[in-house]
């Protein structure tokens, strides 16, 4: 089993929703989140003052998924928030040991369904 983790933009959240959905893929955590990479953040003007803004929004999805179908959700990830300029994001993939459903007790990868 692997987590993916990705940090998109967060316009891009329902596309890159539906199009894991296309897949089977319906559980997801979101989290909002502040970050910055080479976009370094931007400078805004308010009231007449000018300031800058470091840390820009963003949003963090998280899956855990059995490694057949890692590649093709990364795939599509990439492909539905990518829009071709600096700060798309970053996607994370880490190994998953084990994952435990409270609920029921089910183990590993039973507990994902």
């Amino acid at each position: 089993m692997k987590k993916i983790e990705a940090i998109i933009r967060p316009y891009k959240l329902e596309d890159v929703k539906q199009a894991l959905s296309a897949l089977g893929i319906d559980g997801m955590t979101v989290s909002e989140v502040k970050g910055f990479g080479r976009q370094k953040g931007h400078t805004e003007i308010y009231r007449g003052s000018e300031y800058t803004l470091d840390f820009l929004p963003k949003i963090r999805i998280e899956i855990v998924l059995p490694d057949n179908q890692v590649s093709q959700a990364i795939k599509v990830i990439v492909e539905s928030a990518r829009t071709g300029k600096i700060g798309d994001g970053k996607i994370f993939i880490y190994s998953v040991e084990d994952a435990i459903r409270i609920r029921s007790g089910e183990m590993d990868e039973n507990a994902l369904r």
